[in-house]
């Protein structure tokens, strides 16, 4: 998708009284570290919209047998990959956790068991 196309679709949320639901794909690991105008855009929609008091991230990089919510304080960065500048691997990001909202989260889930991880952490995208 080019970055105008997705400008377009994102500039009717400034008037939206309601949070965004945004899909980011992180498109190449190296956007963490780079200047693009990839990164330009993720910058200039962080600027239309209000700061969330909670982002539910969901990972396919996170292989468990069965379905499992992110349930600490202060999760790690995970960095699951190989053959990228050792910059990539120095980035961390120290988003806070709640355990409180991963508890509101597994009984919102209705149709599957969904339990509490506490080790894993957030993936590096």
């Amino acid at each position: 998708m080019k970055l105008d196309v997705l400008n377009k679709m994102t500039e009717p949320l400034a008037s939206t009284p309601v949070m965004p639901v945004l899909f980011l794909g992180h498109g190449s690991p190296m956007n963490a570290i780079e200047e693009n105008e990839f990164v330009q855009g993720f910058r200039r929609i962080a600027q239309q919209i209000p700061k969330p008091n909670a982002i539910l991230c969901i990972s396919a990089h996170w292989e468990t047998r069965g379905t499992f919510v992110t349930a600490m304080k202060n999760p790690p960065t995970i960095h699951d990959f190989g053959g990228f500048p050792q910059a990539l691997f120095e980035v961390q990001y120290p988003a806070p956790g709640s355990p409180e909202l991963a508890q509101e989260t597994k009984g919102l889930v209705q149709k599957t068991i969904v339990g509490l991880d506490e080790q894993w952490g957030l993936d590096h995208g």
